[in-house]
């Protein structure tokens, strides 16, 4: 019996994926479960299991293609008395026939929070209330991250519901209109002057860079630099290095970090929130995630410790090896790079004495740590070697002040320099 396969749900928001490879051949058997293709999103790779066993005897899709949810990828003549697995989509639509028929959802005005006379502000705010309006939470995002306002935009998907490319439309319509806008500069011709070659950003680079070209621009940045004597620290984190492996871990200057700045979270909470500008207001969050920058073949990602704060050194080494391992692998499922509320990036292990780390949106702070340095000081008149561990942390400077700046950066260090401080403030 022919069975045919077909590109499954990838994700909420997300309609399309790039294909990187194609693990099986036409004439080849497979089994149900077994990975058939590797997908690349803006955000994560992931595999595409069989849904069925059988041979494979035709494949409808080439690598380095565009594939849509719901798009052909391959027939297979299933094995006999098979049965076929069912393909994971996504919640079900109305058929277009029913979808154009269906009215737009009414839009429910905003109700006022409190029987007060509205302020200007709130004079100067949407008509009507942004979560009634039929978009899906990613898109809500997209538009708040590029500055469209989610209300005024008219839904063109089933039912009336506001798709991405609704949200790029207004944001195009608002440019045109005098909105605010990065001007574009041409390239001169490179070509000029010798030989070249281009090559297309993946999927992963292309959303970095519009992703931090954003955090650069949205967030007015302040670096803070300090440095922490961590001789202490590695003595003990290289005493306890065996009751970490007999966990399965590895006990790095990552993972006690992220232990530190959890901790620092609680004590200083305007280092975890958000700030959003469309109401005035800062968003305090009550849980503590730490994203950690991880360097891949494929680019840079960011995926979450969560609940950092409630996990202790030896759970969170645990977590950062797997994190580790399914980054390694190109494994690194969407849900992982999600629900972040600070961010490390660690270059001590490849280098060099400093750098000012980019903020990552909508985040207020990032902690950024170079490579420790074997330096003298002097004690009592007398010379001590010593190691210090660079750090500068980032922040914005919106709801971060200089002075708060420094007081968490000093409290890091004194929690390195001294980690019984952790169990005291703890």
């Amino acid at each position: 019996m022919a069975i045919e396969i077909f590109c499954p749900a990838l994700g909420e928001g997300v309609n399309s994926a790039q294909i990187t490879s194609i693990l099986v051949e036409a004439g080849e058997a497979i089994e149900i479960d077994q990975p058939i293709l590797e997908l690349e999103t803006d955000k994560a790779s992931m595999e595409v299991p069989s849904t069925v066993a059988g041979t494979v005897t035709a494949i409808h899709v080439e690598s380095g293609a565009k594939i849509d949810v719901g798009a052909l990828v391959m027939s297979v003549e299933a094995k006999e008395g098979a049965a076929a697995k069912p393909t994971p989509t996504a919640a079900a639509a109305p058929a277009p026939a029913e979808a154009a028929k269906a009215p737009k959802p009414p839009r429910a005005p905003a109700k006022p929070a409190s029987g007060k006379p509205a302020t200007p502000l709130a004079a100067a705010a949407p008509a009507c209330d942004p979560a009634a309006v039929p978009a899906a939470p990613s898109v809500r995002r997209f538009a708040r991250e590029i500055g469209v306002d989610v209300t005024q935009a008219e839904g063109t998907g089933p039912g009336g519901r506001i798709t991405g490319d609704d949200i790029k439309a207004l944001s195009r319509q608002t440019q045109a209109t005098g909105g605010p806008s990065l001007p574009s500069q041409p390239l001169p011709d490179f070509a000029n002057w010798g030989e070249i070659e281009v090559e297309a950003m993946s999927n992963l680079r292309r959303t970095a860079a519009t992703h931090l070209a954003r955090c650069w621009t949205t967030v007015p940045h302040v670096t803070q630099f300090d440095q922490a004597d961590v001789s202490d620290l590695e003595r003990y984190r290289k005493s306890l290095a065996k009751i970490a492996e007999a966990h399965g871990a590895k006990l790095t200057v990552t993972a006690i970090l992220v232990k530190v700045v959890a901790t620092a979270l609680r004590k200083f909470p305007a280092f975890n929130s958000s700030v959003d500008m469309s109401t005035q207001s800062v968003i305090y969050k009550k849980y503590c995630n730490i994203g950690i920058a991880v360097d891949t073949p494929r680019g840079l990602i960011v995926p979450v410790v969560k609940n950092a704060d409630q996990l202790g050194v030896l759970g969170i080494a645990v977590a950062l090896t797997e994190i580790s391992a399914r980054a390694r692998t190109g494994k690194t499922p969407l849900s992982d790079m999600q629900g972040g509320t600070f961010t490390i990036s660690n270059l001590g292990g490849i280098g060099g004495t400093g750098f000012t780390p980019i903020v990552n949106w909508p985040e207020v702070a990032i902690l950024g740590v170079a490579r420790s340095q074997q330096q003298t000081i002097w004690v009592d008149g007398q010379p001590q070697p010593t190691t210090a561990m660079p750090l500068a942390l980032s922040y914005d400077h919106r709801v971060i002040d200089g002075a708060d700046g420094a007081r968490f950066l000093r409290w890091i260090c004194q929690a390195l320099e001294n980690p019984l401080l952790l169990s005291l403030e703890g």
